[in-house]
């Protein structure tokens, strides 16, 4: 490929990357095939793909999971953090990067990006396995992978990344949603052996920015978020403060709004620019998710003895009855 073809292949791609994010926001109501909007997105960016690559349909069917290379991107990689912002962008249906991301995970294939996770700290903890195990939970918030790549590549590169997460960290679930309004089913989660844990997780109402729409539709916790209460103060000319602040997580890695070091009546100003900031938003009701969770170890012992605490805590669930019809 040469320069102006390069050039041009990248106006191409950044008009899809917006294209897709307004789509986002109108193919709620609109989307009505039988397979889900992920897969619809790697039918429609096959083409590209693989003229981007340089390869055939047939050379891209000999690949295999074997030939990728698994790899841990560090927050510090700015580049490679660019490059997998990029890539959820293209890839992924919602077409954004989750908030409180705290690790990504990367397959590449001659040393180019192919598939991507992308986890975060939960909006709200599971406590599958009690109270006291909140802090081993990792939400796996983002996955996607070239169109081209092995039917497999999805689950490999999700069981590689709980792998890492395992033996690095001190996290021990993962958690994951799949959307009824995507026609998604958690398809990759039922591959990997994940309990089910039912489809009566989210927000029901959903939010859209008219200022800025290119956010997408969010839900009541996206007020919330530590960025955007930081985003209030600047918009009112509020300087925040450090100590406004408070760390969390088992390490003290993570930051959030610690309302009560905040003086009163920063506090009401903030809250009333929050409350007035939904009433502009645009709002819907929105369908209940699936959840998925998976438990591992770092060896045989401890994953009985965390699966045995899951067990006690959660009697109830059929973990393994698996949702096969899409859309509802």
């Amino acid at each position: 490929m040469n320069d102006a073809d390069w050039q041009m292949n990248q106006k191409d791609l950044f008009s899809s990357f917006e294209n897709k994010k307004s789509n986002v926001i109108e193919r709620y109501e609109s989307y009505n095939k039988e397979h889900c909007w992920q897969y619809d997105i790697r039918l429609n960016n096959l083409e590209q793909d693989l003229f981007n690559f340089g390869i055939k349909k047939e050379e891209a069917s000999l690949i295999k999971v074997s030939d990728f290379d698994f790899g841990y991107v560090a927050s510090e990689e700015k580049n490679k953090c660019a490059e997998i912002k990029q890539f959820i962008e293209r890839h992924e249906w919602l077409g954004k990067m989750p908030m409180s991301i705290t690790h990504r995970f990367t397959a590449r294939w001659q040393g180019v990006l192919v598939g991507v996770i992308v986890m975060a700290t939960p909006n709200a903890f599971s406590n599958l396995l009690g109270v006291e195990y909140k802090n081993k939970e990792k939400l796996i918030a983002r996955g996607a992978c070239i169109s081209w790549s092995p039917i497999n590549t999805a689950s490999w590169l999700l069981m590689q990344s709980v792998k890492w997460m395992v033996k690095h960290t001190d996290f021990r679930i993962f958690t994951a949603y799949s959307d009824p309004e995507a026609k998604e089913l958690g398809t990759i989660y039922q591959a990997c052996n994940f309990y089910y844990l039912g489809q009566r997780f989210g927000s029901t109402k959903q939010y859209l920015d008219p200022d800025n729409p290119k956010r997408g539709w969010f839900g009541d916790v996206g007020f919330n978020d530590r960025s955007q209460i930081v985003r209030y103060a600047k918009q009112l000319g509020i300087e925040w403060q450090k100590e406004w602040y408070k760390f969390v997580g088992t390490r003290n890695q993570y930051r959030k709004v610690d309302w009560q070091a905040i003086p009163d009546e920063t506090q009401k100003i903030l809250k009333d620019e929050r409350s007035e900031h939904k009433k502009r938003c645009k709002s819907r009701i929105s369908a209940k998710k699936h959840k998925y969770a998976y438990i591992l170890g770092k060896n045989k012992k401890e994953t009985k003895q965390l699966k045995k605490l899951f067990d006690e805590n959660n009697k109830r669930l059929n973990v393994f009855n698996y949702p096969k019809e899409r859309g509802t």
